[in-house]
């Protein structure tokens, strides 16, 4: 049997085990008490998928093919009935001219309107050869693109090839079109100078006489440039014609992402007021020109020309002139390992990111690729499925504690 005195003495020591035992937890509750707490963040992971660089910026549509109609002589020019929106033909009258109270033909006019026929007659001969040339560019594009479509039955060149090929014909189809239509300008400007030179010719101007200003082509009244009657000199625009069915869009863009458009690159075309519309490049012009930004800078930028892919139905409420935003693709990947932009910053030369290991925020150094305002290609410094830390404060440093 346990004696008294040894039951009192185990009693003892059991309670210096539990008074140590307590003692330490509270030490272990204050130490961890006064230990700085994990930094909440907001993280998000490195992931792979389909990733695009594009250049945005607005742009304004226009017709292709606007005729200016002038008038082809001094006098005095009635009132023009026509309106904004109304459809022309061929042949339609636009305007008349009446004689002023001067002679509407007199020596200096006689030889002015002998040079302007001799000028039309030449623009004839032009816009002739220029449809020969469109005519050969044509059959080559088509001749390239039957050969395209040979090859690529039988998988010898990329779809991209073929695609490539039936863009260079239709843009040569384009210019057939707009070259006949210079044609048929052209000619009517020289019929309209020789009416000129012989209107009046050896004989005075009646009262009653008039001269009849026709469209040269068919298609709609986009301006009256003159709308009330009034005198007119020889060249003083009058109507503008064009046809609104075929549109392009003209964007300006800054000569650095200008280099890394090239013609064909896809684009589409937003808040027009409609659906998103698949569009291409055409071209970009060769001159650039100097605007300055919302915020006073002085840019340099060029016209990037751009057709619509989309049929007639989708954009046809589109009118000369309209606002639109285009976002033309410049490169895409579709299955580039990226990151959020805003974890990134910078290090010296270098861009980094904090990962997320074991609890705490580890610097990595990254090496980027694309990037476009919302993610970052990454090539080397991460993996799929690590956590990095968005929008990184003062407060998270190499090390430190942090609770995602």
């Amino acid at each position: 049997m346990t004696s008294p005195k040894a039951s009192k003495q185990s009693s003892v020591w059991i309670k210096r085990v539990i008074l140590s035992v307590l003692g330490l937890c509270g030490a272990g509750l204050l130490v961890y008490a006064w230990l700085p707490k994990p930094i909440p963040v907001e993280s998000e992971p490195v992931r792979r998928g389909p990733l695009k660089v594009t250049v945005d910026e607005d742009g304004r549509t226009r017709v292709k093919d606007r005729y200016v109609v002038g008038a082809p002589l001094s006098g005095r020019v009635a009132r023009i009935e026509l309106r904004a929106g109304d459809v022309v033909t061929k042949g339609t009258v636009l305007a008349r001219i009446l004689p002023a109270d001067v002679p509407l033909v007199d020596p200096r006019t006689h030889a002015m309107a002998d040079a302007r026929v001799a000028s039309s007659s030449a623009a004839v001969f032009q816009s002739r050869s220029s449809i020969d040339r469109a005519k050969i560019a044509l059959d080559s594009a088509e001749k390239e693109l039957a050969r395209t479509r040979d090859l690529a039955k039988r998988d010898a060149v990329p779809a991209v090839e073929l695609e490539r090929a039936e863009l260079a014909a239709r843009a040569r189809s384009e210019e057939l079109v707009s070259a006949k239509f210079g044609a048929d300008i052209a000619t009517h400007e020289l019929a309209s100078a020789r009416a000129a030179a012989d209107h009046g010719r050896g004989r005075a101007a009646r009262a009653d006489e008039q001269f009849e200003v026709t469209s040269p082509t068919a298609g709609v009244i986009l301006r009256i440039l003159q709308g009330s009657e009034g005198v007119v000199v020889a060249g003083t625009p009058l109507v503008e014609v064009g046809d609104p069915a075929a549109l392009e869009i003209a964007v300006d863009v800054l000569t650095t992402d200008a280099l890394h458009i090239a013609p064909g690159a896809h684009v589409t075309i937003e808040r027009w007021g409609g659906e998103p519309l698949l569009a291409h490049i055409r071209r970009i012009e060769p001159s650039a020109f100097v605007k300055v930004s919302a915020l006073g800078v002085e840019e340099s930028r060029v016209n990037a020309i751009i057709d619509l892919d989309e049929p007639r139905e989708r954009w046809k409420g589109l009118g000369d002139g309209f606002r639109v935003e285009a976002r033309v693709l410049v490169w895409e990947d579709p299955k580039a390992l990226f990151v959020p932009d805003g974890a990134l910053f910078r290090s010296g030369e270098d861009f980094c990111a904090f990962v997320v290991e074991g609890g705490r925020a580890r610097m990595r150094r990254l090496k980027l690729g694309r990037r476009n305002g919302v993610i970052a290609q990454v090539l080397e410094g991460a993996q799929e499925g690590d956590r990095v830390v968005v929008h990184p404060t003062d407060r998270i440093v190499e090390g430190v504690r942090i609770a995602p």
